[in-house]
Parts: C-alpha cells; structure tokens; sequence
C-alpha cells in the first residue's frame, strides 16, 4: 500500500519506504485499530463503535475489513507508513466463529495492505498479551461477554467466551440481560424483581412491554444488553438485587479464572476490559472470590488492554521475538505471498 503519491518520507527525509504493523482489537462493542513500527509509540486508536456482524460462516471478514481498511489507511498516511508487513487482529469469537476469518482475512490483507505476516488472535489472547505478556498466569477477559483464558507457555487453556446465549457468564450483556430480568420480575409482580431497576430501565428503554420489540430484532443484541450493566452497579448500594447480581457475576468470573489457571507455582492472575469502569460494586466481590478459589496466585493489575495486547503481539512478531504459544483456532500465524 503506498498511503500518498511518491510515497511517504521517512524520518530523514528520504524517499526509502517504511514498513510497520497494524494492530486490530474486534470486540463486542466495535473495532479500533493503530499503526505503528516496533520500538516506536504507536499511533493514536481510530475507532467504530459498529460491532462486526455474524453470520451463517461465522465472524463476517468483508464487514471487519470495511471497517479495519480505511482506518489503517488514514492511520498509516499520518504517521509515515508505505506498507504493514506485519498485522495482528484480535477478535471476538474468533475461536467458534472464526472459520471465514482464517480462509479469507491473510489473502486480503496480502491485497490491501502488503501485508507478508499476519496473525489472528482470539480477543482472549490479546487481552492476556495486554495485561500479563508472556509469562504464566490467567486473564479474565470481561467486557461486553467474558472470556478467561490461561497459559504455562506450552499451550491454552480458555473457559467460557460461549457468547451471550450460551455463556458468557459474568460479563456486561449476562448482568444487564440479568438485571433487565429483575426489572421485568418487578413489572409483573413475581419473586425476584427490582422496583430500583424496573424505574432504570423504564428510564432507559421506555415501558417495559416494548422492551422484546426492541432488543430481540438488534444485531448487536450483546452491546445493547451491556449498555444497562452500568445502571446495575449505580443501583448496588441501595437494592440488594442489584448487588446480588454482581456478586453472582463475581463468582461466573473467578470460576472461569480457576478452570485455566496453572496449577503450580505462583502464576499471575489479572482482570482486563471494559466491566472493571463498574467500580466497587464489583470489584470487591470480585477481589473476595478470586481470593477463594485461587489462593496460590498472585493478583495483579492488567498493565494494558486486548488493543495495546495485539500491538505487543505485532512488535514481538515483527521483531522475531513471540513466544506465546501457537494454537490453531486461538493464535495462528499465516505468512502470506505479499508482493
């Protein structure tokens, strides 16, 4: 790809092409992106808050790319790029629903960007990448869904990231799937309801009979129902629904954390994603189960998320340094006939 007519000066002011890597994280909520060359800060995140559609092959690769190119291309104009040789795409699903992404998104990127290595990751391992690097331990990956995802550096281990249907348990959609539940419990009179969070989501969503019309159409159905998570927490201290909501979440999560953590050792252990904004109200219980169900791992804070994840992967593979392990639906590696 050349990003301007006569190509783009490097530092020097020469006329030498520049060659980077292009950094992607596809999430529930939607898709950022940089540019950048190892050893370097990498450009500021471009940024589309449309989640990449599923369908019946799997995680669309077209969408992803209409959404992926052109930001790599105005990233790659602005900070001094000619090529990406090297591409790293974290994404959603990528482990169950990843086929179509594996047959079609190497070749691509071949075409659009010059691309000769790239590598697809499942947003579980950018995320551990973001937050652990290479060393051993588990990452619970809670943003919109939830993910939890372990290592000893010879293979992966992955618990939950069944989508929200099926799993999920703990994460953004499952406590606002949870809590506008409550809401409707309270609206019909049954056990188990909340006034706290029928008045919520009332305020939200508008009269609780057209919620179904509204949420079940939706093709980012996950990113809708995580959008009430928030109102759940800010309902916590006062409704003891609410709290119980997020305290069983907690639970979902250390669980998932348990399932793929090394058994020996002192391995390391960190929550990364977008849940933690929730604050307190779930942190603490987090903090208090985790402290439970592993008490020979060490808690740490994430040093970064599945975005700065995938940019470490692309340093380290640009660079010949990766050393997380290779798994054929979480972590593959194509090189690719780039001219």
């Amino acid at each position: 790809m050349t990003a301007a007519a006569g190509g783009i000066r490097g530092a020097a002011g020469s006329e030498s092409p520049v060659s980077g890597f292009l950094a992607v994280d596809s999430g529930g909520s939607g898709v950022r992106a940089v540019v950048g060359v190892p050893g370097r800060e990498p450009s500021a995140p471009r940024e589309s808050r449309v989640p990449v559609r599923t369908g019946a092959r799997g995680i669309d690769p077209g969408h992803l790319l209409e959404q992926v190119l052109p930001m790599a291309r105005a990233s790659a104009a602005e900070y001094g790029l000619d090529r990406m040789d090297t591409v790293v795409v974290g994404a959603a699903g990528l482990a169950t629903l990843g086929d179509a992404l594996r047959a079609e998104l190497p070749g691509a990127l071949a075409r659009e960007l010059g691309a000769r290595t790239v590598a697809l990751a499942a947003d579980a391992v950018t995320a551990y990448a973001g937050a652990l690097g290479p060393c051993r331990g588990a990452v619970v990956a809670a943003g919109t869904g939830l993910i939890a995802i372990g290592t000893d550096l010879s293979g992966w281990r992955r618990a939950d990231g069944w989508g929200h249907l099926l799993g999920d348990c703990g994460g953004g959609a499952w406590i606002g799937r949870a809590g506008l539940e409550a809401a409707l419990r309270a609206f019909d009179g049954r056990d188990g309801g909340s006034s706290v969070l029928r008045a919520r989501a009332e305020e939200r969503f508008g009269p609780l009979p057209g919620l179904p019309g509204l949420l079940y159409p939706r093709s980012d159905r996950p990113a809708v129902l995580a959008s009430f998570a928030p109102q759940v927490a800010l309902s916590a201290a006062d409704d003891p629904v609410a709290a119980g909501i997020l305290r069983t979440a907690a639970r979902h999560m250390a669980e998932s954390a348990a399932a793929v953590c090394p058994a020996e050792g002192a391995p390391r252990v960190a929550v990364t994603g977008g849940l933690s904004k929730l604050g307190d109200p779930l942190l603490v219980p987090l903090a208090e189960e985790l402290t439970a169900l592993l008490p020979h791992a060490r808690r740490v804070p994430a040093a970064g998320d599945p975005l700065h994840g995938a940019v470490r992967v692309a340093g380290d593979l640009a660079s010949g340094r990766l050393t997380l392990p290779g798994d054929e639906r979480l972590l593959c590696v194509v090189h690719t006939k780039a001219d």
